[in-house]
């Protein structure tokens, strides 16, 4: 079983967060879902981006990097939107990442390092309905990053826009919902 460490979005650590993560513990993963934002959720994207403002994200970066120093090397990473950011970072820089597993964005190669590290396996869901994903760049740095990867998938969903895979999420989509979890189920078998 993996060990999976889950970096949550703008909006914060929602309920449908906090069910996904469930979900890889009901498969017998062990998950860990630090609140980089001390409890605090927001309703909308505007709302939660002004607080990540306020908080800076150097200090988010710093939460993040922290809760995974507690943490064994041999981590899965999954970020979703702008958890992403820390998801990929530590996936491309701290030695042992076993696998990372990107929603709704992705950083181009060079961002974090120069390359994907050798041997790590990733997965990338964007909604083609995704505004940030599909029109500002992030689906090019997806195709990059799985090429560079080598093991690597990228699946996008038709209709869906952004965080459509948070039950909690306004863009939420059930059966895409539902085949993201069992896509990444899949995946954590095999890392």
């Amino acid at each position: 079983m993996a060990e999976v460490l889950i970096f949550h979005h703008v909006q914060g650590l929602t309920p449908g967060l906090v069910d996904f993560a469930e979900a890889l513990r009901a498969a017998g993963h062990t998950v860990h879902a630090p609140d980089l934002f001390d409890g605090r959720t927001f309703a909308t994207i505007e709302e939660g981006l002004a607080h990540a403002q306020s908080v800076g994200f150097a200090s988010l970066h710093e939460r993040a990097s922290e809760a995974a120093a507690a943490l064994p090397e041999a981590l899965v990473y999954v970020g979703f939107s702008i958890g992403v950011m820390d998801a990929q970072r530590l996936a491309q820089t701290r030695p042992g990442a076993t696998g990372a597993v990107l929603l709704d964005s992705c950083a181009p190669l060079g961002e974090f390092a120069p390359g994907w590290p050798a041997g790590v396996p990733v997965q990338i869901h964007g909604g083609e309905a995704d505004s940030f994903f599909m029109d500002e760049g992030d689906v090019e740095a997806a195709r990059q990053v799985v090429e560079a990867a080598g093991d690597g998938e990228l699946f996008t969903y038709p209709g869906c826009g952004h965080l459509f895979a948070d039950a909690s999420a306004e863009a939420y989509d059930a059966d895409a919902a539902a085949l993201v979890r069992q896509r990444v189920l899949d995946f954590l078998t095999r890392v």
